[in-house]
């Protein structure tokens, strides 16, 4: 979802309780007012501000709080809880970021607890992946679905899995890690920014897709990607994608590696979880549906998936984009912020 596709509800229209959720990112902080529904009152983002450190966007993202209560028109204490989703890994039952590789300095701060502090309210803890998936399958692609698998492809791989409005965090808030389940074992196989070789992550994200182009283009494959890329050009993504859809084999060829790659993680967790529906989602898919590169490139996912899984599996189990977009993360913040409210109060 897009900023320009939001439609807000009005106030007198929402269904109580309300909820925020606030989307914690490397870039920016998001926050969302939803009603018990999940209809969209009030969104409010702003820069994350990495090098000021956790004490100054924890207190940012606490008036983020209040500041959706007054775009609202309600008061902070109509808010009857907030969701926070972070980047990982984190301790869950403590509230901390353990090891915050794009937030650098904020390692074992309780930021669950003064993002509360700062607010007011109580506040749900949980991995950013997580609550996008959680917002897809309350509100978004999957809210017909009894279960989900979302994977998330940017700078890196995140993953969220809900398996009957239960959000899988595991034993030690290490759940979900899509992105590291490992699909090369191979000696040869790509370093995963973890510090592993041959997580999911290695070969799916933006990262590993600039790297696999590079290193084409460095072994003299031509055509118009490598071409532009000699002319100053910056290899993004949304370059591959440029010239994929002009038919330049390069770029196409990496696109259909990624999807390969996709494949066959999503083959591996299907047969872990058998969900019922399987979501991309994240920065990077191409335009979706409506864009032909995108059209492409899920159909390549889809094609590996039904070579290697069982024929029910391939029959059966949905695997499309998400739809939520950006929003996904601090829509569902909130949505786990429900789930908390509903089992403490019925």
């Amino acid at each position: 979802m897009m900023a320009d596709d939001r439609v807000l509800l009005p106030l007198a229209a929402a269904t109580r309780p309300l909820y925020a959720g606030v989307d914690l990112g490397g870039t920016n902080i998001k926050a969302a007012l939803v009603d018990d529904a999940g209809s969209l009152l009030a969104f409010h983002t702003e820069p994350t501000h990495v090098s000021r450190g956790p004490e100054d966007a924890a207190a940012r993202m606490g008036r983020s709080v209040h500041t959706l209560a007054s775009l609202a028109g309600i008061a902070t204490a109509d808010i009857a809880r907030v969701g926070l989703g972070s980047p990982g890994p984190l301790d869950i039952p403590n509230g901390t970021i353990v090891r915050a590789g794009n937030l650098p300095g904020w390692d074992d701060f309780p930021l669950r607890d003064r993002v509360a502090a700062h607010s007011g309210r109580e506040v749900t803890f949980a991995n950013d992946a997580n609550a996008a998936g959680y917002g897809e399958f309350w509100v978004g692609s999957a809210k017909e679905a009894s279960s989900l698998v979302l994977l998330t492809l940017g700078t890196g791989v995140g993953g969220g899995i809900i398996i009957g409005d239960v959000n899988v965090e595991g034993a030690h808030s290490h759940g979900s890690e899509c992105g590291h389940i490992l699909v090369d074992p191979a000696p040869t196989a790509r370093m995963c920014p973890c510090g592993q070789p041959g997580h999911l992550e290695a070969y799916t994200s933006a990262t590993s897709l600039k790297a696999m182009a590079r290193e084409r283009i460095a072994a003299g494959a031509t055509g118009s990607l490598a071409a532009a890329v000699a002319g100053g050009e910056e290899l993004t993504p949304i370059l591959v994608a440029r010239e994929a859809e002009r038919g330049d084999a390069l770029a196409t060829d990496v696109l259909m590696e990624v999807a390969r790659w996709l494949g066959i993680g999503i083959v591996t967790l299907m047969h872990a979880i058998d969900p019922e529906t399987v979501l991309i989602g994240g920065a990077m898919t191409f335009g979706r549906e409506a864009n032909p590169v995108g059209r492409m490139f899920l159909e390549r996912v889809k094609d590996e998936v039904h070579r290697r899984t069982f024929p029910v599996l391939a029959e059966r189990t949905s695997i499309r984009y998400a739809s939520l977009g950006g929003d996904a993360g601090s829509i569902g913040a909130a949505g786990l912020a429900r789930l908390d409210h509903r089992r403490k109060h019925g």
